[in-house]
């Protein structure tokens, strides 16, 4: 990796590229701290801190959410838009044309798709400056400071929405993924100096310090290696091609293949997930009701309990063990929303029928049905393969947090985000230096 980013910088429109991605993100980072004219910022970074349920947003849009900064619905409304849009696919014919329709369709396609993020920002902005109301976090009362505050959070949405656009166009890699990455890395450091803060400089002597260190490394180290592997693994499903006589020419024959990645849904099964369970607490935050056990608790503040992430794991006892129901049925979003939405992008009746179209088959396996029954079968075990490797990956910090209280941003979601941004943009930077290595050896 280090190799290619150098090779990357030796060569001037490489490195162009990447000196307009550096400064779009600190572009950025600035953006996320700079507040809402009339918010007070103190009031809202005190409500974060008594309610721990609400962190999930706030890593997504890195501390912004938390300083209720000009960015602070991030580019959440884009990401949700196109969900909704891949989604609706199915439910609309005009929309499965337009995605088939070549480059043209998928233009068409990004524009309905930047309407609705403005339409859903507008929604999200006005729903927490009402909610959040109610909490004192704005300094004056009446309702210009109210439109002012949702004018600064649509236009902070739409700013960063294009510049993730101009990334793509200018720059390299996915423009919306790097800018959801960089949000989820500037909480990186502040995490690991509370880790060494709380389990190694607070160690009651060297030797707790350095087994506390060793072991902190190892599992950072350990998940990041696992999802390396669950990101680039993937099932090579061999497609032979029957030979064709065109005039006095054979064509066809050749042999290739059909690759079926193992996290075939990506972040997405996470991201519902954590979205559904986090969704009851964050509403009722709005009205000032936080999660609570105990006797003179309602059911409902219990409902939010096991609605919450922070309160999972907890091993003290009986009573607070419980809460950890709702760990349960977030792993089984994750696999339920891991099968849907890889049914909704991967058709195997449709590859089935091209490949007969083009003459392809799966030796040992006839066209047509057998093929379709034969593809749905491997991409169910595959599915079930990655989604079991998620639900690791995002359990085993919940579980840390739970028992050891190691609090930390970096969780399942943030890390497979990471991971999976940083090898897709490393492939570009590579694409881009090897054709540029053509480019200079055919002018040679």
């Amino acid at each position: 990796m280090f190799q290619t980013i150098q090779n990357a910088f030796k060569t001037k429109e490489v490195r162009m590229k990447l000196l307009y991605v550096l400064f779009a993100l600190i572009v950025v980072r600035i953006g996320c701290n700079i507040p809402i004219p009339g918010v007070n910022s103190s009031v809202m970074q005190e409500m974060f801190n008594n309610n721990k349920s609400l962190g999930f947003l706030d890593v997504m849009t890195g501390g912004s959410f938390s300083r209720m900064s000009i960015f602070a619905l991030n580019i959440t409304p884009y990401i949700t838009a196109s969900i909704i849009l891949q989604l609706l696919t199915i439910a609309i014919p005009r929309l499965e044309e337009l995605q088939k329709d070549g480059e043209d369709g998928r233009k068409k396609i990004n524009e309905y798709t930047r309407y609705l993020s403005i339409v859903l920002a507008v929604i999200e902005g006005l729903a927490m400056v009402i909610g959040f109301r109610n909490q004192n976090i704005f300094k004056e009362s009446g309702y210009v400071s109210m439109i002012v505050a949702v004018v600064s959070l649509t236009a902070g949405a739409a700013f960063l929405m294009w510049l993730g656009e101009q990334i793509t166009v200018k720059g390299v890699g996915n423009g919306i993924s790097i800018v959801l990455l960089i949000n989820i890395v500037a909480r990186i450091p502040s995490d690991l100096a509370g880790l060494y803060n709380t389990y190694i400089k607070g160690a009651s002597n060297i030797t707790n310090a350095l087994i506390a260190g060793v072991i902190i490394v190892a599992v950072i180290v350990a998940m990041y290696v696992f999802i390396v592997f669950l990101q680039d693994g993937e099932r090579r499903i061999p497609v032979q091609y029957a030979k064709k006589i065109q005039g006095r020419k054979v064509a066809g024959g050749q042999s290739s293949h059909i690759p079926l990645k193992v996290n075939t849904a990506g972040v997405i099964p996470v991201i519902f997930a954590s979205s559904m369970m986090s969704l009851p607490v964050v509403i009722a935050s709005f009205a000032g009701i936080s999660p609570a056990t105990g006797p003179k608790a309602t059911v409902f503040q219990k409902f939010l309990t096991v609605c919450n992430q922070s309160s999972w794991c907890k091993v003290g006892s009986w009573g607070e063990f419980k809460y950890s129901l709702g760990l349960l049925v977030y792993i089984a979003l994750v696999i339920f929303f891991a099968y849907f939405y890889t049914s909704v992008t991967f058709n195997p009746l449709e590859i089935s029928n091209n490949m007969k179209k083009q003459g392809g088959f799966i030796p040992g396996i006839r066209p047509g049905k057998p093929t379709t029954d034969y593809l749905t079968s491997v991409l169910n075990s595959i599915i079930f393969m990655g989604a079991v490797g998620m639900v690791i990956v995002c359990v085993l910090p919940i579980v840390f947090s739970g028992v050891f209280g190691a609090d930390v941003s970096f969780s399942g979601t943030s890390l497979i985000i990471v991971v999976g941004v940083v090898i897709e943009t490393i492939k570009q930077i590579e694409s881009l230096v090897l054709v540029r290595h053509y480019k200079g050896f055919l002018g040679n």
